[in-house]
């Protein structure tokens, strides 16, 4: 039995902002629920920042006006939220749980076979500090990991694959911003102890990505209403519209996103099963390395003497 799940992410609902066309979020949401009227998955999923951040009254009133235009797509199936940095900036998750009208704490739902996490872990940006993963948050994840007797797919705002921002239009230059900086190797240890295959799923990073840690499937979905992608001049283009379909299946997962920024990977459920060696020790403390490299250090000096 397989497990569909429409996904959306980063609508950042608000003023356009940097690269980000929030003033057309809503009717970008309004494609979305025609989209989930027709594709009729088991739930949604939206992975946070519904809103881009201005003041504490100007934010309520946002994702106010998110949570209605999510009402429709209520209607069609059962829709689980996690909350964004941009959703905290102003507002406690108290907040959006009272506007959401559901909780906001780290949950395990088991559905088709599979055991969809949905791993809340805190969004807020500290200034200073940026992000940081509780100690409560990694130890849920690691009781929920060596509980595992089905796959998993972890759904979170942050991604913690570690990934390159290189030419990513946000975090190229402040990659610290992409993730949990200081907790995301320990984050990833945890990870690797699974002992079923296990899919990671994020949002966050604005560009669609398939990166493999430790033989573990990281996918970050692009935003919503992101046009970094679509000119050259970085802003002037057209909100890309994404929204995604998964599939998960006993042998493969189909994850596809729509719009103008379009991606698709089809990723094998035993491939993610896989765990790979642990990294190796820095070379330069390996048994007989310092003699081994003196060797070659001392044939290559010949070598060059006798050209």
């Amino acid at each position: 039995m397989s497990l569909k799940i429409a996904i959306v992410t980063d609508i950042h609902h608000g003023k356009d902002a940097e690269a980000k066309k929030g003033a057309s979020a809503l009717s970008l949401m309004a494609s979305f629920a025609t989209f989930v009227a027709d594709a009729k998955p088991d739930l949604v999923l939206d992975l946070g920042d519904r809103i881009s951040d201005e003041d504490p009254q100007t934010d309520l009133r946002l994702e106010r006006e998110m949570s209605a235009a999510f009402e429709p797509i209520r209607a069609w199936a059962p829709v689980h939220h996690i909350c964004g940095n941009h959703d905290r900036d102003f507002l406690s998750v108290a907040q959006n749980e009272e506007i959401l009208g559901q909780s906001l704490s780290n949950q395990t739902l088991d559905i088709g076979g599979w055991r969809l996490v949905l791993w809340r872990a805190d969004t807020l940006i500290r200034r200073p500090g940026g992000f940081q993963c509780p100690e409560s948050d990694i130890a849920w994840l690691a009781e929920v990991i060596a509980a595992a007797d089905r796959p998993l797919l972890i759904a979170s705002h942050v991604p913690v694959s570690g990934h390159s921002q290189i030419g990513n239009y946000y975090f190229q230059r402040n990659p610290g911003s992409s993730t949990y900086p200081a907790q995301g190797e320990r984050i990833r240890d945890v990870l690797r102890a699974s002992k079923v295959p296990t899919v990671c799923l994020a949002g966050h990073v604005h560009w669609n990505t398939l990166t493999t840690v430790d033989g573990i499937v990281h996918l970050t979905q692009q935003s919503l209403t992101e046009s970094f992608v679509m000119s050259p001049d970085n802003g002037a283009g057209e909100a890309c519209g994404a929204f995604g379909l998964m599939e998960l299946g006993s042998d493969s997962i189909d994850w596809q996103v729509f719009g103008a920024d379009a991606f698709r990977a089809i990723i094998p459920v035993a491939q993610t099963a896989r765990r790979w060696y642990r990294p190796m020790s820095d070379f330069a403390t390996l048994p007989g390395h310092a003699e081994r490299e003196a060797r070659i250090a001392a044939f290559q000096a010949l070598g060059e003497a006798a050209e």
